[in-house]
């Protein structure tokens, strides 16, 4: 599938993505004390990665990595307190003094939220993967495809000549023009 992408589109999207960006670390740090967190998160980070690869500036890549390495963290933030006998999923607060910010409190809820913010943006790009959103991010070779119609200047009337790639797997075949 070639698609005609709209340059004002995709200076649309080129300019909102780094706030969008913005919104979701937001959403991510702010998430265990306000609304948002790693699923919110990963869905306006997967929202970009989509209108990125609609507007053909970017392929959606490595779903599968990001969704491991997600599952990897979240299990390991999940399953280490025990280690120390403490409950499943319990959260381990760590606070520090800065000068400028001040106080500064933190957890493993952050570090879950980062999992599960990778498992969603993994998934988002599996999904754009399976829907064949791939093609989308390729350059196009015409405006109506690589067998279309192209207007010969040198003809009278600007006739058209249509060529045509040979739908043969053998390549001896195809060399031949059998």
């Amino acid at each position: 599938m070639t698609l005609s992408h709209s340059p004002a589109a995709q200076i649309g999207i080129q300019t909102s993505s780094p706030l969008a960006v913005i919104v979701g670390i937001y959403l991510l740090f702010a998430g265990h004390n306000n609304p948002g967190g790693g699923f919110a998160a990963g869905l306006v980070f997967g929202a970009v990665i989509a209108l990125r690869t609609v507007a053909g500036l970017q392929r959606p890549a490595y779903a599968r990595e990001l969704t491991t390495i997600g599952l990897l963290i979240v299990a390991t933030v999940a399953i280490a307190p025990l280690l120390w006998g403490d409950p499943l999923l319990d959260q381990q607060v760590i606070s520090a003094q800065f000068p400028i910010l001040g106080k500064v409190k933190s957890g493993s809820a952050l570090v879950f939220d980062l999992g599960v913010t990778a498992i969603v943006i993994g998934l988002v790009v599996a999904v754009l993967d399976g829907l064949g959103a791939s093609e989308l991010g390729t350059p196009e070779l015409g405006s109506a495809g690589p067998n279309a119609p192209d207007l010969d200047p040198t003809s009278p009337g600007g006739a058209t000549t249509t060529t045509t790639t040979p739908t043969t797997s053998d390549p001896a075949q195809a060399r031949r023009g059998e």
